[in-house]
Formats: C-alpha cells, structure tokens, sequence
C-alpha cells in the first residue's frame, strides 16, 4: 500500500495496525517513496508457532527416572527380608 505523507497523518493508527499484520505500507513525499511501515517483531506463522510450542513441550517432560516400583530395593536383601 502506497500513501502520502499528508493523507497518513490522520490513519496513523490503521497504518500502524496494518503494517502490524505483514502489510507493506509505504509514506510517499511528492509522489516518491519516502519511508517503509515496518513492525519490529515479524508475524508468527501457524507452522513456526507450533513448532515452538512442540519444542517448549518436549523440554517441559522431565526426564525418566528409576522406576518407583524398585526405588526401595536397597532397604532389603536377597531373601526379601529387610537387613
């Protein structure tokens, strides 16, 4: 999208909104290009966005550990009576 300078001044906001969204918003100075409208962070995509959370999930499941069931074993010897 292409706007003057001029006419920018009073859509600021939907500009910036837009720009926000991925639209390319261009201010032109007497018919030339004068400055771009761009947002800081670029728009996640749904593919990039999931992929994130798959990675925050895999890294969030803690790790096996010894099994619970024989986590005690060592209280007791090979009889099964306790030492």
């Amino acid at each position: 999208m292409r706007i003057s300078v001029s006419e920018a001044k009073g859509q600021l906001t939907d500009l910036v909104r837009r720009a926000e969204a991925g639209d390319e918003v261009i201010l032109t100075r007497h018919g030339q290009a004068a400055v771009r409208l761009v947002p800081i962070h670029q728009p996640v995509d749904g593919a990039s966005r999931r992929a994130l959370m798959e990675k925050l999930r895999a890294a969030a499941r803690p790790a096996a550990g010894p099994d619970a069931a024989r986590s005690q074993d060592f209280l007791y010897g090979e009889t099964g009576l306790p030492e």
